[in-house]
Protein backbone atom coordinates (compact mmCIF):
# COMPACT_ATOMS: atom_id res chain seq x y z
CA UNK A 1 0.00 0.00 0.00
CA UNK A 2 1.22 3.32 -0.68
CA UNK A 3 1.78 6.02 1.71
CA UNK A 4 0.99 9.55 1.27
CA UNK A 5 3.00 12.55 2.93
CA UNK A 6 0.79 15.07 3.62
CA UNK A 7 -0.05 18.18 5.74
CA UNK A 8 -3.59 16.64 6.63
CA UNK A 9 -5.11 13.38 7.77
CA UNK A 10 -8.31 11.48 7.21
CA UNK A 11 -9.76 9.25 9.55
CA UNK A 12 -13.33 7.14 8.92
CA UNK A 13 -15.61 7.39 11.76
CA UNK A 14 -18.45 6.21 13.75
CA UNK A 15 -18.36 3.12 11.04
CA UNK A 16 -21.29 0.81 12.15
CA UNK A 17 -18.95 -2.11 12.39
CA UNK A 18 -15.37 -2.98 13.13
CA UNK A 19 -13.33 -3.13 9.63
CA UNK A 20 -10.31 -4.71 9.46
CA UNK A 21 -7.17 -1.74 9.61
CA UNK A 22 -6.38 -2.85 5.72
CA UNK A 23 -9.86 -1.72 4.71
CA UNK A 24 -9.82 1.33 6.56
CA UNK A 25 -6.85 2.52 5.52
CA UNK A 26 -7.38 1.54 1.97
CA UNK A 27 -11.19 3.61 2.49
CA UNK A 28 -9.14 6.70 3.60
CA UNK A 29 -6.56 6.80 1.43
CA UNK A 30 -9.67 6.28 -1.34
CA UNK A 31 -10.88 9.52 0.08
CA UNK A 32 -7.88 11.41 0.60
CA UNK A 33 -6.43 10.94 -3.39
CA UNK A 34 -10.54 11.53 -4.44
CA UNK A 35 -10.24 15.10 -2.54
CA UNK A 36 -6.49 15.92 -3.96
CA UNK A 37 -7.56 15.01 -7.50
CA UNK A 38 -10.41 17.52 -7.21
CA UNK A 39 -8.95 20.03 -5.75
CA UNK A 40 -5.31 20.05 -7.40
CA UNK A 41 -2.86 17.93 -4.76
CA UNK A 42 -2.17 17.79 -1.11
CA UNK A 43 -1.33 21.33 -0.70
CA UNK A 44 -4.41 22.69 -2.11
CA UNK A 45 -6.26 20.48 0.38
CA UNK A 46 -4.46 21.92 3.01
CA UNK A 47 -4.72 25.51 2.24
CA UNK A 48 -8.92 25.00 1.21
CA UNK A 49 -9.13 23.16 4.90
CA UNK A 50 -6.83 26.41 5.96
CA UNK A 51 -9.25 28.60 4.66
CA UNK A 52 -11.95 26.59 5.63
CA UNK A 53 -11.86 27.08 8.96
CA UNK A 54 -11.60 30.69 8.89
CA UNK A 55 -14.26 31.04 7.35
CA UNK A 56 -16.46 29.15 10.18
CA UNK A 57 -14.95 31.79 12.75
CA UNK A 58 -15.61 35.00 10.35
CA UNK A 59 -18.41 36.99 10.13
CA UNK A 60 -20.67 36.36 6.47
CA UNK A 61 -20.19 39.75 5.32
CA UNK A 62 -16.19 38.71 4.95
CA UNK A 63 -16.48 36.07 2.88
CA UNK A 64 -14.79 37.11 -0.69
CA UNK A 65 -16.17 36.06 -3.80
CA UNK A 66 -13.18 33.67 -4.09
CA UNK A 67 -14.08 32.27 -0.88
CA UNK A 68 -17.65 31.32 -2.52
CA UNK A 69 -15.85 29.49 -5.27
CA UNK A 70 -13.92 27.56 -2.28
CA UNK A 71 -16.70 26.71 -0.94
CA UNK A 72 -18.27 25.40 -4.43
CA UNK A 73 -15.46 23.51 -4.78
CA UNK A 74 -14.68 21.74 -1.47
CA UNK A 75 -18.60 20.64 -1.39
CA UNK A 76 -18.36 18.83 -5.02
CA UNK A 77 -14.77 17.77 -4.01
CA UNK A 78 -15.94 16.27 -0.64
CA UNK A 79 -18.99 14.47 -2.28
CA UNK A 80 -16.72 12.77 -4.58
CA UNK A 81 -14.39 11.40 -2.30
CA UNK A 82 -16.68 10.32 0.16
CA UNK A 83 -18.15 8.47 -2.83
CA UNK A 84 -14.66 6.84 -3.67
CA UNK A 85 -13.67 6.24 0.31
CA UNK A 86 -17.22 4.49 0.81
CA UNK A 87 -16.62 2.09 -2.21
CA UNK A 88 -16.15 -1.22 -1.89
CA UNK A 89 -16.94 -0.86 1.85
CA UNK A 90 -21.06 0.35 1.59
CA UNK A 91 -22.58 3.52 2.84
CA UNK A 92 -22.20 3.00 6.62
CA UNK A 93 -25.07 4.87 8.48
CA UNK A 94 -23.43 7.66 10.29
CA UNK A 95 -19.86 7.18 8.89
CA UNK A 96 -17.68 10.09 7.80
CA UNK A 97 -14.47 10.98 6.88
CA UNK A 98 -12.94 13.54 9.39
CA UNK A 99 -10.24 15.84 7.53
CA UNK A 100 -7.48 17.59 9.85
CA UNK A 101 -4.69 19.80 9.45
CA UNK A 102 -1.88 18.33 11.20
Amino acid sequence: MELIETTYTVTLRDYPEELPARERIAAETRYAKELEKQLGGPEQVAAALDTMTNLEESPPEVVSPGDLTLLKAWGKASVAAKQAGFRDLGEGDGAYFEVRLL
